[in-house]
């Protein structure tokens, strides 16, 4: 799994129990993935089509910083799919994994389309497992 980003945890991103809103890293992850997608598949024009289930493993606090974790899965005719994990920084505790977040290339009627990629093209520099 590779880390990509880094977030601090500010006061804005609270719940009312003073940890992490799921809601605010539930963003940055689609927002993060989203953005992966649209580089491997050399288009703006993705959208997330499904996300598994969330297991939220530990919460965060204000003050620390995260990082998230993307690992391609698969690809389809008109998607791709990554998995996701989110680990603190400094004591690498996990804080969420995700097994699947699956996004679908679509054209100006948002219907899905092809979009011509295989795991030969995307790019990947370490070896895929099928």
């Amino acid at each position: 799994m590779k880390f990509y980003s880094r977030k601090l945890i500010k006061p804005g991103d609270l719940n009312a129990s003073n940890t992490l809103f799921g809601g605010a890293l539930l963003r940055w992850i689609d927002e993060e993935a989203g953005i992966y997608a649209m580089t491997k598949l050399d288009t703006k024009k993705v959208v997330t089509k499904f996300i598994s289930e969330i297991d939220f493993v530990n919460s965060a606090k204000q003050g620390d910083v995260i990082e998230i974790g993307l690992e391609f899965k698969s690809i389809g005719i008109t998607s791709i799919t990554f998995s996701c994990m989110v680990r603190n920084v400094f004591n690498q505790k996990v804080i969420i994994s995700i097994d699947k977040l699956v996004f679908v290339k679509i054209d100006e009627q948002e219907r899905p389309q092809a979009h011509g990629k295989t795991i030969d093209n995307l790019g990947f520099e370490i070896a895929l497992n099928s």
